[in-house]
């Protein structure tokens, strides 16, 4: 799907696939995102061990297809100069009291 939308994106080993795999590349300094949504209790192994080499080198990691698609909307909002950061109270006062 990434690719079909011109996303450069490379398959990497998995981390019990042997190396090098995803974990080596994050604490390389390779990878600049992490997406990961396991499934299965084989890949919730191996994503302890992803977030875990994200967290350390400081590179994002999204678990989730929502999160994904939030992080897509920010990075275009931005790209595009429509980034405005508002506080929490912000926007419940523009949806009006109940």
């Amino acid at each position: 799907m990434l690719r079909r939308n011109g996303v450069p994106v490379e398959v990497v080993h998995k981390v019990h696939e042997g190396s090098p795999n995803i974990v080596d590349l994050i604490r390389g300094g390779q990878i600049d995102v992490v997406v990961n949504t396991p499934q299965g209790s084989g890949p919730r192994a191996d994503g302890y061990e992803i977030r875990t080499a994200a967290v350390a080198t400081d590179i994002p990691c999204v678990t989730t297809l929502s999160g994904l698609a939030a992080m897509v909307q920010g990075i275009e909002a931005r790209q595009t100069g429509e980034l405005s950061v508002r506080s929490l109270q912000g926007y419940h006062g523009e949806a009006g009291s109940p």
